[in-house]
């Protein structure tokens, strides 16, 4: 008969017998692991690992103290080791060593395989300490330990410079920009890049530097630095940027361009002054990431077909609407790459230009020296161009000029602030258009939102009942006629949802746009011109078979591309 773990802890007189049948009661009581329990009794992690080994056979390997190549991070993701409790411990004898603290775990058993079957070797399991467990886990915080060294090198020489010059703290940490605060940037850089962040925030506290990845439109705590780093983690910025590395009291925007594993990055960068020193906020923008086609971007079915012929028109205003971080821009960049032609000029005014596009005259407007949105209009009417892309409808001159651009035959694509598409009607009107030039000149108003999209070799399927059926079935219901029809001869019965794996931690990967598209008819005029309330509106938009950014995303969930909770989270 084989023994329990406390049978051979009581074996190797590491328990007692009282003790052991308090420990089996505690763990009973609170729902935890029998380790947990253990170990908060103070039993020693060697003793109670030695039982473990002997319990289910596999080896011990102790780390004693040593840091785990940071080329050998790479074969097991951060969040594979946090969830499954897997670690890698190498390369050797033609095998991949891995560390695991809970060896027997199933799930974690399947995601061994596939980790083992991607870097085409076989594995050797081993049993590691929690303690051991938690340092690898410290590396991956920082950076692959590549951030960790150049930390400690930045450290070492400012303790070196402080004593030979322990009263100009300023001057050494100017000096040691030179060195690891280099290497600790590029390293930041190149991670957030190849990790899929959009942006880098850099924020100084009271006790520490912390810097957080945004992925997916989900900030999280990529590493934390010693707070005396910020200054020369920010000149070093600052030089990249050129901006003006004494100006600390006002905020200041840059960009720089980078190339990263052979790929030409750009990074715009945006400061601010806060009370423990500046916050750094770089916006990563990569041209194979942020340039994509509209089916990419999650334009679909009607919504597509509508706006492809939309801008086929040779004039009036396309807008496209929605909150700060809803893919606006990145819409714009999409019909550009469909309108982008030898044969027509094409100009854009952009606060800041995110994406160089060949071909497109790109003007970057300063409105610290008077060149702002209203201003760079006048004057590229006078470029003779066929399409004018205006960042953004930030006031009613701005607003007026593109209005009348597009009534003097140019196709003018903007972006304005509003919930949806149907408040762009209102919003204009409020920014004082007259309703009389609104009919005219509007072609399409666009409403988008971005939603987590599922990682298809990690979804898993789900019956539609309980509360989904109470959520997708009334919005099911309130579809256009040809949509209703279609389900109602073959209702929906299943959706996805997501899965961890070990390629898909978080079950999602990137992001998708929801949509919906309003679209000029001779009775939404009508009502511009007597009524445009929103209620009005939305009835029209009903009318003319609209989709919904909701009804949109549940079109989307059924089709298995991103998950009903994420959509929730959204619309």
């Amino acid at each position: 008969m084989e023994k329990t773990l406390i049978e051979i802890l009581i074996a190797a007189k590491a328990l007692t017998l009282a003790e052991a049948a308090e420990v089996q009661r505690d763990a009973k009581e609170r729902g935890v692991a029998l380790e947990e329990v253990l170990y908060a009794r103070g039993i020693s992690e060697n003793a109670v690992i030695a039982a473990k080994s002997e319990l289910t056979g596999y080896p011990i390997k102790s780390l004693e103290g040593n840091q785990i190549p940071s080329e050998d991070m790479h074969d097991i993701p951060e969040e594979s080791a946090r969830y499954y409790k897997m670690i890698p411990l190498g390369k050797r004898e033609g095998y991949l060593d891995v560390g695991m603290l809970v060896p027997d775990d199933l799930t974690a058993q399947e995601a061994l395989k596939f980790i083992s079957s991607r870097a085409n070797l076989p594995t050797r399991v081993f049993l590691v300490t929690p303690t051991d467990f938690g340092h690898v886990m410290e590396q991956y915080q920082n950076l692959s330990g590549e951030v960790h060294t150049a930390v400690g090198e930045f450290e070492r020489e400012s303790a070196r410079l402080a004593e030979a010059m322990p009263v100009k703290r300023e001057t050494s940490n100017r000096i040691v920009d030179d060195a690891p605060i280099t290497k600790i940037v590029t390293v930041m850089l190149r991670h957030a890049v190849t990790g899929h962040a959009s942006d880098i925030h850099i924020e100084p506290s009271r006790e520490k530097l912390r810097i957080r990845f945004r992925v997916d439109g989900v900030l999280h705590t990529t590493l934390t630095m010693p707070v005396n780093a910020h200054a020369s983690l920010v000149t070093r910025i600052k030089v990249l940027a050129s901006l003006k590395i004494d100006e600390t009291r006002i905020p200041q925007d840059g960009r720089f361009h980078l190339d990263i594993d052979g790929r030409g990055i750009d990074f715009r960068i945006s400061t601010l002054p806060t009370s423990f020193g500046e916050k750094v906020v770089i916006r990563i923008l990569d041209p194979d990431a942020g340039i994509k086609t509209l089916e990419d971007l999650g334009f679909l079915g009607s919504n597509l077909d509508r706006i492809v012929e939309g801008i086929k028109r040779p004039y009036g205003m396309i807008l496209i609407t929605g909150p700060t971080g809803s893919g606006k821009s990145t819409t714009l960049y999409g019909l550009l790459q469909i309108l982008n032609k030898e044969e027509t000029n094409i100009i854009s005014l952009e606060d800041p230009i995110e994406y160089f596009v060949e071909g497109v005259n790109q003007s970057q407007i300063r409105p610290e020296i008077g060149y702002d949105f209203a201003s760079g209009l006048r004057h590229i009417l006078r470029q003779d161009p066929d399409i004018i892309l205006v960042g953004e409808i930030r006031d009613k001159e701005t607003a007026q000029l593109a209005v009348h651009a597009a009534l003097t035959g140019h196709l003018v694509l903007t972006t304005l602030h509003t919930n949806g598409a149907i408040g762009v009607i209102p919003r204009l009107i409020d920014m004082g258009i007259d309703p009389f030039l609104i009919a005219p000149t509007v072609v399409l108003a666009v409403g988008q939102r971005l939603v987590r999209r599922l990682c298809p070799d990690s979804r898993k399927k789900t019956k539609i009942e309980g509360r989904a059926n109470e959520i997708i079935m009334p919005d099911i219901e309130q579809m256009p006629a040809a949509l209703r029809e279609k389900f109602a001869a073959n209702p929906p019965q299943e959706i996805y949802e997501p899965e961890v794996s070990p390629t898909c931690p978080k079950g999602t990967r990137g992001r998708v746009g929801i949509n919906e598209v309003l679209v000029m008819t001779p009775e939404l005029e009508k009502i511009i011109l007597t009524h445009p309330s929103e209620t009005d509106i939305a009835a029209e938009a009903k009318r003319q078979g609209m989709i919904t950014m909701r009804q949109d995303g549940i079109l989307k969930v059924l089709d298995g591309i991103i998950g009903l909770e994420e959509l929730l989270e959204t619309v």
